[in-house]
């Protein structure tokens, strides 16, 4: 539908009009592929686009040749035609048709469409730059760099777990409360951005889907950041006990915006995948990265449930616990739905 209509515009406005988005969609593709490393295939399409403009390049100074090669028109060919005198038949003479003078065709102005398809495509370039430089909220942009967009499980729908929990939140309200322009800053990476966003709507293991787990994660190239609640009967002060009964490996007690909360670690899984086989078949399950967890209860009262704040990284580096403090006091009041974060 759209090349009909383009075929319906007068060439001279037609062929810039090509060329100018050729060009743009050329050099954005080329500086994708380049600058931010997104392999040969787009840096494939960018020639592309840029040859295809080129040629169009060409067909327009063709017709600018032909046109000024093209002599005007003599007074001779826009003088009337006089026609040949005829000799009247014998029996009635045919009545002579007088000359009639052809009106001068006027020929489109060629600069004039140019320069108008010109134009229009600055003003569209110009609105689209002004909106890739807004925030997802529409406000003026910041020297913070955006994050990433949250994706999540939209299709899918919502365990009854959630619906039998009132207050729970979804893993979408997790997303957008972690994924904030000042996390990296919060992390101790104020350059990085995060490249990875998003949420689930999940259920606690051997629980049989009965009890609600939304999770968000968030990746950097640093570090990586989950956050779920878990809407279960168990209280920070009784997952603090048990820790006593494990190794207890940096298990540190402390309160986090008026409520219990609870520091600890632990290694990550790690699970290796052997595709050279042609089997698809996994390798055992190993040791991963450690992480640490910070463990905030709902309320202040802690009468069941918590948030579970999450931070480790592939290569072993770990911010400091006042990093996870800073963090859970940043998002967790940013969790708008949940009734059960409100002491």
């Amino acid at each position: 539908m759209l090349g009909f209509l383009v075929r319906l515009l007068p060439f001279w406005i037609r062929e810039p009009l090509i060329i100018l988005v050729g060009t743009v969609f050329g050099v954005r593709i080329l500086f994708m592929a380049l600058v931010d490393g997104e392999g040969w295939v787009p840096a494939v399409i960018g020639a592309v686009f840029l040859l295809g403009a080129a040629l169009r390049v060409r067909v327009v100074v063709h017709a600018l040749r032909a046109r000024r090669r093209r002599p005007p028109a003599t007074e001779a060919e826009l003088a009337p035609v006089t026609p040949a005198p005829v000799t009247p038949a014998p029996v009635t003479p045919a009545p002579v048709t007088p000359a009639v003078r052809r009106p001068v065709e006027r020929k489109p102005n060629a600069f004039a469409q140019a320069s108008f398809a010109i134009g229009l495509f600055a003003v569209i370039g110009g609105a689209l730059w002004i909106e890739g430089k807004l925030p997802e909220d529409g406000t003026a942009a910041t020297g913070a760099s955006r994050p990433a967009a949250c994706r999540l499980d939209e299709d899918e729908e919502l365990p009854s777990a959630y619906r039998s929990t009132p207050g729970a939140v979804t893993g979408a309200d997790l997303c957008r409360a972690l994924n904030r322009t000042e996390l990296p800053e919060l992390l101790g990476t104020p350059a990085e951005r995060s490249v990875y966003a998003s949420g689930t709507d999940s259920t606690a293991p051997l629980t049989d889907r009965k009890v609600a787990q939304p999770e968000a994660r968030v990746e950097f190239e640093t570090y990586t950041v989950e956050l779920s609640a878990t809407y279960n009967k168990l209280t920070v002060a009784q997952y603090a006990k048990l820790t006593t009964y494990g190794d207890g490996r940096d298990a540190r007690k402390l309160t986090v915006l008026g409520r219990p909360a609870l520091l600890t670690s632990d290694h990550m899984m790690k699970i290796q995948f052997d595709l050279g086989s042609g089997e698809g078949a996994s390798g055992p399950v190993g040791q991963g990265p450690l992480a640490r967890t910070l463990t905030v209860a709902f309320d202040g009262k802690d009468r069941g449930g918590s948030y579970d704040l999450t931070v480790w990284s592939e290569s072993g580096l770990l911010p400091d616990d006042s990093a996870l403090v800073d963090i859970a006091e940043a998002v967790l009041p940013r969790i708008t739905r949940g009734a059960r974060d409100q002491d």
